[in-house]
Order: C-alpha cells, then sequence, then structure tokens
C-alpha cells in the first residue's frame, strides 16, 4: 500500500472567476471526495469561497503549502503574486458571465505559478480549470491559452528555446484517446502543416507519453487526411508522400504505428481501445468530433510532450469545455469533466 505522505498533490487552477471553473472546481471537490484526495486549489480563499456558498455542501479552507490537507473542504494555497489587485478582495467581487482584464490577470498568474510549482517537483500534475482567451487578451497576455502558456514555462525552466520543445494535444476519454497533428489554425493551414516531420513528432510525443502511462508500448493508428486515405491517390497524394513515409520512419524507430487508414472508420476501430491506443488526427475536427460525440463530460484534454529538461515530464490536463458564460454563476455546471481530468493526471504520473 503506497504511503499517502509520500504522494505528491495535484495542483488545479481555477481558471477565469467569471465562468464555471471555480464552480466545478468546488463541485468536484464536494461530489468526488475520494478522486480530489491530494489536490489543492493555487489561487484565492474569498473567490473559492464564493463559489462554494452557490453549490453548498462545502467551504473554502486556507492551506499554508503546497499538499497540506484541511481535515475538510477545498484546500486553497494563496497565490503569492505581485500584482496588488491579486492580493485584494476584488476577485471575489468579479461578476459571473463578464470579460474583465483582473479575471485575465488572475487566470493567467494561476496557471504560471501552477506550472512553475509541477516544474520544480512541489506538484506531481496540473490540471487547469477554464479560462476565457479574450480576458488575458485584456489583462495583455502575450501567450493565446494554457498551451501555449505552459509550453513557454517549461522550456524557460529547462534552458530551451521554445521550439525545441514540441508539444501536442490529446483529448481522452475511457473510450478512445486521439492525439492532433496540428490545433487551432485554419483548415487551410493545417492542410499545409501535415509535412513529414510534424506527423513524425506527433508519432514520437505520443509513443513517449502513452508508454508511460500505460507501462508498455502503445498501439497507434494514424488516420489519412483525404476521403478513403486519399484511395492510392485518387483522392490526393498527403498520404502517398507525406504520411506514410513519417509512418515508416517511426516504425524504424520502434514505435507501434499502422496506417493510414480512412478517417471516417478508424475511430471507430479504435474504440474502447480494443484494437488501437490512440489514433493521430491530421487536424483539429477530425479528432475532436468523434470524442466529443461520445460525450463532452468525459472528454479529457491533455498536454503531451511538456517537461522540465531532467526527464521529468509535466503533466498537466484539463475539462474539454469552456467557461461557459451563458450559465456562469447559477450552480449548474457539470464537474465531471474536471473530475476525469483528475483521474487522467493520476494515470500519467
Amino acid at each position: 500500500m503506497k504511503n499517502t505522505e509520500s504522494i505528491k498533490p495535484i495542483v488545479i487552477t481555477p481558471g477565469d472567476p467569471a465562468g464555471i471553473g471555480p464552480e466545478i472546481v468546488a463541485k468536484a471537490f464536494r461530489d468526488a471526495p475520494d478522486v480530489m484526495a491530494h489536490c489543492f486549489v493555487l489561487g484565492d480563499l474569498p473567490m473559492m469561497q464564493r463559489a462554494a456558498d452557490l453549490i453548498g455542501g462545502i467551504s473554502a479552507h486556507p492551506i499554508s503549502q503546497a499538499g497540506s490537507q484541511p481535515s475538510q473542504g477545498i484546500p486553497v494555497l494563496a497565490l503569492n503574486d505581485a500584482d496588488p489587485l491579486l492580493k485584494s478582495e476584488h476577485l471575489a467581487q468579479i461578476p459571473y458571465r463578464a470579460v474583465s482584464d483582473l479575471a485575465g490577470i488572475f487566470s493567467y498568474a494561476c496557471v504560471r505559478e501552477a506550472a512553475r510549482m509541477a516544474l520544480r517537483g512541489e506538484a506531481a500534475a496540473v490540471v487547469t480549470a477554464p479560462i476565457h482567451k479574450e480576458a488575458w487578451g485584456a489583462a495583455g497576455v502575450k501567450v493565446p491559452g494554457h498551451t501555449e502558456l505552459l509550453q513557454h514555462e517549461a522550456a524557460a525552466f529547462a534552458g530551451m528555446a521554445v521550439d525545441e520543445m514540441p508539444v501536442r494535444m490529446m483529448l481522452a476519454s475511457d473510450e478512445l484517446r486521439t492525439v492532433l497533428v496540428s490545433i487551432h489554425v485554419s483548415l487551410r493551414e493545417a492542410l499545409d502543416r501535415v509535412t513529414h516531420e510534424n506527423v513524425l513528432q506527433t508519432l514520437r510525443i505520443t509513443h513517449a507519453a502513452l508508454s508511460q502511462s500505460l507501462r508498455s508500448a502503445p498501439r497507434i493508428a494514424v488516420a489519412g487526411l483525404n476521403p478513403h486515405a486519399g484511395e492510392g491517390g485518387l483522392f490526393g497524394r498527403e498520404e502517398i508522400e507525406v504520411i506514410h513515409p513519417a509512418i515508416a520512419a517511426a516504425k524504424l524507430e520502434g514505435i507501434n504505428a499502422q496506417g493510414s487508414f480512412p478517417p471516417d472508420t478508424i475511430f471507430m476501430q479504435a474504440r474502447g481501445f480494443r484494437k488501437f491506443d490512440a489514433v493521430i488526427a491530421m487536424y483539429h475536427d477530425q479528432g475532436l468530433i468523434p470524442v466529443k460525440y461520445l460525450g463532452v463530460e468525459k472528454g479529457v484534454n491533455v498536454t503531451l510532450g511538456l517537461h522540465n529538461g531532467k526527464g521529468q515530464a509535466l503533466v498537466r490536463t484539463s475539462p474539454d469545455h469552456g467557461t461557459a458564460f451563458d450559465i456562469a454563476g447559477q450552480g449548474v455546471a457539470d464537474a465531471s469533466s474536471l473530475v476525469e481530468a483528475v483521474k487522467q493526471a493520476r494515470a500519467l504520473i
């Protein structure tokens, strides 16, 4: 039996205070206490108490260091940030459903510090509740979202250039894992990013990450770009000229990669992890539609490829949904995906 005193905690960032992030974090601690054991929230106590009051049945309590646990409730470690706005009562007064620079400053600072804690070895993983990218822009944040910020922080900690630490997005549920060659770009740009190096790099990152969590070499399927995976060149030559050579190169490196497969059928073959452990998708919607169709509440966003430069992965997961301003402040948000994100983080540690 594992000594609980030796278990490193998971740090959870509450996301944008105007959205559902703090609420689903509070619900996760209230409704899934066993899953949330050895987790703590990095942020602001009054703000988390507002979320606790919204849902009822739980309260927030301060802790003095990562991993210390109150006897009950939500453990909150105060964000140690130099910005005086983040040391005031203003955070608990941020109105729901409104974009603000203060909310952006706060949610950005939480993610940045959580990443640094994990890189220093003070936390085993980072689980991020939803941020609002427009709020980050209003706050003057220069990176567009979680993935890019974590990539910059990890690269800086490791003493590397950002492009020396390539990352990939994996969306995972209990039935399907899919890893994307490209993410938030136009479809036109996504097509241009289907290159030999990008496909091979995606296979390498997926193999390394899943080998750790599965404790064995993963079986990886690769979806084609074109209908019917190009039908032997009839519907496009990307499979022949780019994807197949990348798969061949991966196999020479000992990666169990197969394909390319018609993208309209490969996800069904992989579902339930019966035939494959993951599917490589060529672009955002090709990979995310199948997973989300199985249930948004089950989907977990996992960032692959982050590390501290010393052989230790930076594990980051998040619920696969946004700030949901339309229902924020009503106490009706579903915390299932955040609970799943914590489970997935534990599996990857």
